[in-house]
């Protein structure tokens, strides 16, 4: 593997440590630690008698957060696990004062930026991109071993790829010569796939398709809710969460999560009175969406499509 340290420019820190209102005394969890950045400002902030838990399914990631973490050691449990397990780690550590969670939905700049890992379309390299590289699936058994048909599905619904069943088709011939092992192999099959005035006016041909894939090669939607739900079953009253996503698909589900959350009384307009009995447990506390300001999009490009949305335990 290439020497790079593992380095992640850390996305709407201020506005994060902010919604989550941290206080003394209570165990905050950042589902996402990547490199440590916002987990450090939340170690700065929760004060001695307060507890941290870092997730983080990339080994390289949990090594470079517990070296930037070194002065908080005592206090920080890390967790090298996709954040789905948030509900049995909670379980399985006893948490009782659960008072906020975090997580920076995504990848981290170093794995777009370390070429062996395989998320880019920017370097040749083998078709990969797991975040938990123990993983047994990989990009490679997308692209060769799916049929026709879940590759369009999963190119059209999680890259929101208009030319999905053309690229889906152009792959299915190009593997039948032989395996399509690199990304710079599918990034030339998807140039070829869409017609040259989209690829003119549009983003990067291959962003939607290579998108798509880390995604399924992760599983990246499906913890999305399952997460929201733990932490709200067992966050304290006037504990937050606060989730940064990075594209619609991300943030239709943190919103419709939070907005289901923060219903009360399901009954028909027409019942005298509620037999349902459903109370809300969460409350919105942006109403839109926090967006990063003008000097974080000029330092870090990157952030553009980010999006931060806070919920409070009622």
């Amino acid at each position: 593997m290439a020497d790079i340290s593992f380095s992640h420019t850390t996305v709407l820190l201020n506005e994060c440590i902010d919604g989550l209102n941290i206080r003394d005394g209570f165990t905050y969890i950042d589902c996402t630690a990547g490199g440590g950045g916002h987990s450090l400002e939340i170690a700065k902030k929760m004060g001695k008698n307060s507890r941290l838990i870092c997730f983080d399914r990339d080994k390289n990631a949990i090594e470079a957060a517990t070296e930037r973490l070194k002065d908080y050691l005592p206090q920080i449990t890390f967790i090298n696990d996709n954040f789905s397990a948030l509900g049995q780690v909670i379980k399985d550590l006893n948490i009782t004062k659960l008072g906020g969670v975090l997580a920076d939905l995504g990848c981290s700049s170093y794995q777009f930026d370390t070429p062996e890992r395989g998320f880019s379309y920017m370097h040749d390299a083998e078709l990969d991109m797991r975040m938990d590289t123990d993983s047994p699936l990989s990009a490679f058994n997308v692209v060769n071993e799916y049929s026709y048909e879940q590759l369009k599905k999963v190119i059209y619904e999680y890259g929101e790829e208009k030319f999905a069943p053309k690229i889906a088709k152009e792959i299915c011939i190009r593997r039948e010569i032989s395996p399509i092992k690199t990304t710079f192999e599918l990034n030339d099959i998807i140039k070829k796939s869409i017609p040259k005035a989209a690829r003119i006016d549009g983003p990067h041909p291959s962003k939607r398709t290579f998108q798509a894939i880390r995604i399924e090669v992760n599983g990246e939607l499906d913890a999305i809710k399952p997460l929201i739900t733990s932490a709200a079953d067992n966050l304290v009253s006037g504990g937050r969460i606060a989730i940064i996503s990075f594209h619609s698909l991300e943030d239709r589900i943190v919103k419709q999560t939070f907005r289901s959350l923060s219903q009360g009384c399901t009954c028909p307009s027409d019942f005298p009175v509620c037999v349902c009995g459903k109370k809300p447990i969460l409350k919105d506390i942006t109403k839109k969406p926090i967006l990063p300001g003008n000097d974080e999009l000029e330092n870090n490009p990157r952030s553009r499509s980010a999006k931060l949305r806070i919920s409070e335990k009622n």
